[in-house]
């Protein structure tokens, strides 16, 4: 059984060269509405997007990305915050505080953050753009607060490029279903043997792919990614904009 939703879904790549044709403000209004209406925890709504379409600024968010290109070509870039100032501002109204330097809270604009930004993405795909999440915005938090103004109790968690693409690239494989979706309970004992077909795979697709071949399996990568702290700077910046404060 399938529906056009779930095969647009399961069609997802990312995409990082665009065509020369725009994005309406129509669309973007059509896409930003229709992503906010993602679950949200408590009905916090502890989330926001900036839209930004002038090239000076997508120029110096490509730097502060860490270089990538695509953040400057694309008709239109999107900066999804999690954010906690609304809350305030509504707490102030009856003299309650704004607590939020706990994990539950940074973890809730988090989740927030990233089901906007997804419904975001998905919408877009359903209407024939394309595009690919930025996480190189948290490599210069400090200096993309500044560019885009954003007040204490908000934090910039991910990017979001979008345009209509130019380029057919391949999936890139997934996990094996048993390694990630149990029945009742954790099963560990299912783990080693999928991530060994799944290493084959990715090894496989990495060597076949037109650009960036390279050898290589996935644990290799995540053992490369994860041996060492990611971002350790977030940690100061997210005290600064009151996060993190109780831990």
């Amino acid at each position: 059984m399938t529906n056009q939703v779930i095969q647009t879904m399961g069609a997802h790549r990312s995409i990082r060269k665009f065509t020369n044709q725009d994005v309406s403000t129509e669309q973007v209004e059509m896409l930003t509405n229709t992503a906010r209406w993602a679950p949200s925890s408590h009905h916090v709504q502890a989330y926001s997007i900036i839209v930004i379409r002038n090239q000076e600024k997508k120029e110096t968010l490509k730097t502060l990305t860490g270089g990538q290109q695509w953040v400057a070509d694309c008709p239109v870039f999107l900066v999804i915050c999690a954010d906690y100032h609304r809350i305030g501002e509504a707490t102030k109204r009856h003299d309650q505080s704004l607590e939020i330097g706990g994990a539950e809270q940074l973890l809730v604009g988090a989740v927030d953050a990233a089901l906007v930004a997804q419904n975001l993405l998905t919408a877009a795909e359903s209407i024939g753009l394309g595009g690919v999440m930025i996480g190189g915005i948290r490599n210069n938090p400090v200096e993309v607060a500044s560019l885009l103004k954003l007040p204490k109790a908000t934090f910039p968690v991910m990017g979001l490029c979008l345009g209509y693409p130019d380029q057919d690239i391949a999936q890139k494989p997934r996990l094996p279903k048993q390694a990630s979706v149990f029945n009742e309970q954790y099963d560990v004992e299912v783990v080693d043997q999928a991530l060994t077909e799944y290493n084959d795979t990715m090894h496989t697709y990495y060597g076949s792919r037109q650009t960036n071949a390279k050898q290589q399996t996935w644990s290799e990568q995540m053992a490369n990614y994860m041996g060492k702290p990611n971002r350790p700077h977030m940690n100061e910046f997210l005290k600064r904009q009151g996060f993190l404060t109780d831990l």
